[in-house]
């Protein structure tokens, strides 16, 4: 049986990141199948996509994080989802626009699902300081918290967040699995083109790529010292975003190239002609660049925390460094660098991995999920009428 989805989003295209990878999967995947699905989000993005109306929610952007907005939805809103009539309401990363989205699910009394994308607590440590930060993060839990527990459903990246939001006493919460597009990202011949580009004209070298947002959370700067104490690496840094000047500058005088955001077979273009992927954030609830970096046959290094430990088998098809020690990340690297048969080996291993990991199947997992909240929600009604007979 097809659903009728309402999906509400804090963001969405044209911004670009791991989030709004997996709503234009999830889109796909539900059009495919024959859901009807309409979504309200940020403004500026397309009136459709896949299949599925998009409403653009202005509102102000946020002081300190300026490419999110504060999105405030008005009467329309309220009218357009009235004359949509969904069977299931669905709120992607609740702030700002999702305590409306729940707002309208309960007044429509249908089932919600919650997804939790964006270790947002942790990101409060970065942006307010050792002490603002921790007198603001439990208040943010709490209200995470409290918004989560009001849907009959709630969903997280890996199993790393679902332990960490169940010891913030979030209830009815699963794993809600991450695959990535296995006939794009491949393995192939490296691009010679692309690997001059992104190692400034020294092909010959090491070379160590990072793919994603340039932001305070991402923990950007500790890769410089460690990384160029070994001779022969050069890194590419691909992307942009709020830390973007700042991180040149912490970069200035190291072989270090810049080559903006990458899209479609740039991007596959990239990853094929690098020798390895780091990734040193902290904050991620999960990592799909490192799964694509693994799928076009690359192993990873990257902090023991959060979603990557879904996926990297130590020594098997990546490395991990303690994220308290990031000199470790130099040595690591040295490691692979010097023993071209373990980096054959590990990348081979991290291919294998990687192409157990489709997205067609993970959003089939959604799919499931959708059905079952609508199965927690009939029984919670049942339960709620059979207690009004009682009574009555």
């Amino acid at each position: 049986m097809s659903l009728k989805i309402a999906v509400f989003t804090e963001t969405f295209l044209p911004k670009i990141d791991g989030v709004v990878s997996i709503l234009c999967q999830m889109l796909e995947r539900l059009n495919q199948q024959g859901y009807k699905v309409i979504l309200f989000g940020p403004t500026g993005g397309p009136a459709e996509y896949a299949g599925a109306e998009i409403v653009g929610v202005g509102g102000p952007p946020l002081p300190f994080y300026p490419e999110l907005r504060i999105n405030i939805p008005r009467r329309r809103v309220w009218e357009r989802i009235q004359e949509f009539k969904p069977d299931l309401v669905h709120i992607v990363n609740p702030f700002f626009l999702g305590p409306f989205g729940l707002s309208y699910g309960r007044r429509l009394n249908v089932p919600m699902v919650a997804s939790f994308h964006t270790h947002v607590p942790r990101y409060i440590r970065h942006y307010g300081g050792p002490v603002g930060g921790a007198m603001v993060e439990p208040l943010v839990w709490n209200y995470l918290r409290t918004l989560h527990n009001q849907a009959h459903l709630n969903l997280c990246p890996s199993t790393a967040t679902l332990q960490d939001l169940r010891q913030q006493g979030f209830r009815r919460v699963h794993w809600w699995k991450r695959g990535i597009d296995t006939q794009r990202f491949t393995p192939g011949p490296s691009d010679r083109t692309m690997r001059e580009r992104l190692s400034g004209g020294n092909p010959d070298d090491f070379l160590v790529l990072y793919v994603g947002r340039h932001s305070p959370e991402k923990n950007l700067e500790v890769m410089r010292d460690p990384l160029f104490r070994q001779p022969g690496v050069r890194l590419a840094m691909v992307g942009g975003g709020p830390s973007h000047e700042q991180l040149r500058q912490h970069f200035r005088d190291t072989p270090t190239t810049f080559p903006g955001f990458l899209r479609g077979d740039d991007l596959v273009a990239a990853y094929r002609s690098a020798d390895a992927f780091l990734f040193p954030s902290t904050t991620e609830t999960f990592r799909l660049v490192a799964l694509e970096a693994m799928a076009c046959r690359v192993p990873v290094i990257a902090a023991r925390t959060g979603g990557v430990l879904d996926i990297i088998n130590e020594g098997v098809n990546g490395l991990y460094f303690d994220p308290a020690q990031p000199t470790e990340i130099g040595p690591l690297v040295g490691r692979l660098r010097d023993n071209p048969g373990l980096r054959d080996q590990m990348a081979e291993n991290a291919l294998v991995h990687a192409r157990s990991r489709s997205w067609q199947s993970t959003m089939d997992q959604l799919i499931e999920y959708y059905h079952r909240a609508v199965r927690i929600y009939q029984r919670a009604e049942g339960r709620k009428r059979h207690r009004l007979r009682i009574v009555g």
